[in-house]
């Protein structure tokens, strides 16, 4: 293995906890009509626009005009968008904070995240100072799996894919990933990242 001097850190699902379900879960009476919604009109696919740079604004409006009698309910995504933020994970944030302490690798991010919510959301979690940068899907108009993210990342930063370590919740993304060079770890759990970390002698 080629040595590795950079590690890349994905946030959702890695370092931070997100689910629209959190906020949901109060405004729905039962967990079959939550259901529906999220499934059928504020799904995954609709948020993922967002985050490839999409006006929120818009897509509210957009999907109001299609749904009227949800209104209230497709307004509160973007209103209460905090409110679907779980805690951080403490032991990944720990891991992060021991690579950041060492000094021995470079540590960026990429995440998959609407800039209009990103950056208000970015204060709350002191350990995203630790990156030395973080792309984000929506200020580039773009998301991962997109090979041309990964490549906005290696180009902006100076960096070579074969000696980086890509870290991601989605396997979607990891195998993009794999097809760039990156050596990746498919992130499952705290401790299972940390044991992959150390079989690659990176902690």
């Amino acid at each position: 293995m080629k040595h590795i001097n950079t590690i890349i850190f994905d946030l959702g699902g890695v370092l931070i906890d997100w689910n629209p379900e959190y906020l949901y879960k109060q405004i729905f009476a039962n967990e079959k009509d939550m259901r529906f919604f999220l499934d059928n009109i504020c799904t995954k696919e609709w948020n993922e626009n967002q985050d490839a740079g999409y006006p929120i604004k818009q897509a509210t409006s957009n999907l109001i005009k299609k749904h009227p009698k949800y209104l209230s309910e497709i307004n509160a995504y973007y209103i209460r968008w905090k409110e679907m933020f779980g805690d951080y994970d403490v032991h990944s944030a720990s891991i992060l904070q021991q690579l950041h302490m060492q000094k021995k690798h470079r540590l960026l991010a990429l995440t998959n995240w609407s800039a209009e919510t990103f950056y208000p959301a970015k204060d709350s979690y002191a350990f995203l100072n630790y990156f030395e940068g973080i792309v984000v899907s929506g200020d580039e108009k773009i998301k991962k799996p997109d090979y041309k993210i990964y490549q906005i990342l290696l180009n902006r930063y100076n960096i070579n894919a074969k000696e980086s370590v890509f870290i991601d919740d989605a396997l979607e993304n990891i195998e993009a990933a794999n097809d760039l060079g990156f050596h990746t770890i498919h992130f499952l759990s705290a401790s299972q990242m940390e044991t992959e970390l150390k079989n690659i002698e990176v902690l």
